[in-house]
């Protein structure tokens, strides 16, 4: 029997990228329907400098990019990218930008029941498409619920330091190994690929590192 192929995913949930490269990713999955793969989700903080709860839009735009405005020609061309692959990227509904630790322990716990992808892309949508607020506890355990979590004990996790050193030193091992960009997907343990890549590349990468598997 063929062992899966493994890749690893290196991301944040509030990076636009790694939304459009997640897809992408899918897309280079069903490309290459002969190599059986296994995909991991790993912690990246895109903006480790944000408070536990958060901070307003508005202010985190003009610190990263000196202004609302100045962000609004790269959102556009983001959101265009993400149109193309079937995702929307309301740029105007996000209202709070959040610290994404308890986002990424609620993908950790999802990946004990084989429901990281679900999780992940619930979590997207909602920041993304939705507009809502991933420091919202409330938002998180709606999350969880619908993609089959028990929500009595994601509650329990969120209130609690559970996973908390461990989901931070993933997330600091991943700068230390120099990945200071996200999305990066590492493909068999050996290629690393930068960057939202087009799905037939990210196909290539897999069948290259199939055939030397």
């Amino acid at each position: 029997m063929t062992s899966a192929l493994p890749i690893d995913m290196v991301s944040d949930v509030v990076c636009p990228w790694c939304f459009i490269g997640k897809r992408r990713l899918e897309k280079a999955v069903a490309l290459t329907p002969d190599v059986p793969v296994e995909v991991h989700y790993h912690p990246y903080f895109l903006n480790d400098w944000i408070p536990r709860d958060g901070i307003s839009r508005a202010d985190y735009l003009t610190r990263k990019f000196g202004s609302v405005d100045a962000y609004r020609g790269m959102a556009s061309r983001v959101a265009e990218a993400a149109a193309q692959e079937g995702l929307t990227y309301a740029v105007d509904r996000i209202a709070r930008q959040p610290n994404t630790l308890d986002s990424h322990r609620l993908i950790h716990w999802a990946e004990q029941q084989g429901k990281a992808p679900a999780m992940k892309q619930r979590l997207m949508d909602l920041y993304f498409t939705e507009g809502a607020d991933l420091t919202d506890r409330a938002v998180l355990l709606r999350a969880a619920g619908d993609v089959g979590l028990d929500t009595d004990e994601v509650r329990a996790g969120l209130a609690s330091d559970r996973d908390v050193a461990e989901v931070a030193q993933k997330a600091q091992a991943a700068k230390e190994a120099g990945i200071n960009g996200v999305p990066t997907f590492i493909v068999g343990g050996r290629y690393a690929v930068s960057g939202a890549q087009a799905p037939e590349a990210l196909a290539q990468v897999i069948r290259e590192a199939a055939a030397e598997a």
